[in-house]
């Protein structure tokens, strides 16, 4: 796996090196300049999401970098029926592609499918490395999940914890199901519990963990699937006393995440490194337009999983500042 990621990712470099030089050439099949390619982007996080924004900048650094047009859009919360009805508007436009987040195979997959059988590209990115091909999509973009849970999990174990949380802000979205799923396989031994909260009511979520940690005082580890879960989850070790003694890891980055484990509050936190995930795909889509070009042969291209230890944050700190990690 991790032999592919690394030519997964010189493959890409190698195309975005020939995409940049070939960026005003009119297609030999008729598809005209890079600036008449239009692409859209769906995904089921928003933007204004720490993780999100960073997928963002990737897409727009891409539209930028292949002089393509790129319109990302994504329901105002996590809502799989408004994200199925986005695809079908982005089907509408007959764009030269679309890149969409599978979250949920069951409610997007006759919209993608939809897509597909209307002759357009689809690739997925971040999530759906499971399900994507049965939609008749081209190629993931991102980690496979239950893998990422897995090191995770291996990585908790070693660390000594016997009774962890797995806190899913989202229960129901497949790609974070897999990762406590990864999670539960990786600890060994240990007992885990998935501990749903909603992270639009940040105190109640945070309300929630530490009523978990209070119901259960043996609980001496917890890994949150994202930068969201992970500031009130350690808000709430903070309020009961507990820094050092339940030990807390996160999935993705962010600001936050990155100070805590520079400071020692955090263990680690698994990086897909998501900027690749919103660049990437608009590389491809524009190079497939222009040549028929693309990675991958239906397959997942990897970006992660990565492990950003306290050994290593100070070095991600300022490209974080920056919107890329």
């Amino acid at each position: 796996m991790k032999s592919f990621k690394w030519l997964a990712v010189a493959i890409a470099a190698i195309l975005v090196a020939a995409a940049c030089q070939a960026a005003a050439t009119p297609s030999p099949t008729g598809g005209g300049a890079t600036k008449d390619i239009k692409i859209e982007v769906v995904s089921h996080g928003q933007a204004s999401d720490p993780f999100w924004s960073v997928v963002k900048n990737g897409v727009d650094a891409a539209a930028k970098d292949m002089g393509v047009s790129v319109t990302y859009s994504a329901p105002d919360t996590f809502d799989m029926v408004k994200m199925g009805q986005l695809i079908d508007a982005a089907a509408a436009k007959k764009p030269a592609g679309i890149v969409v987040s599978l979250p949920d195979a069951s409610a997007l997959g006759p919209h993608i499918r939809a897509a597909v059988d209307a002759g357009i590209p689809v690739l997925t990115m971040n999530s759906g490395s499971d399900t994507y091909k049965q939609f008749g999509v081209m190629a993931h973009i991102g980690q496979t999940e239950y893998e990422a849970g897995l090191g995770g999990g291996e990585r908790m174990a070693a660390e000594g914890v016997k009774n962890a949380l797995c806190v899913n802000q989202e229960v129901g979205n497949a790609a974070l199901d897999l990762r406590c799923k990864g999670f539960t396989d990786g600890m060994t031994g240990a007992k885990v519990t998935v501990l749903a909260v909603d992270l639009k009511d940040p105190t109640g979520a945070q309300n929630a963990v530490k009523a978990a940690l209070q119901a259960d005082t043996t609980i001496d580890g917890i890994l949150a699937l994202g930068p969201t879960g992970s500031t009130p989850t350690l808000k709430a070790i903070e309020d009961l006393g507990l820094l050092g003694k339940v030990k807390l890891a996160t999935f993705d980055l962010s600001p936050e995440v990155l100070k805590a484990i520079d400071a020692g509050n955090m263990l680690f936190a698994i990086d897909q490194q998501q900027y690749l995930q919103g660049y990437l795909p608009i590389v491809f889509l524009t190079l497939y337009k222009q040549y028929g070009l693309m990675p991958g042969g239906g397959g997942v291209i990897l970006t992660g999983p990565g492990f950003v230890t306290k050994a290593t944050a100070k070095q991600v700190i300022d490209l974080s500042a920056k919107g890329i990690r």
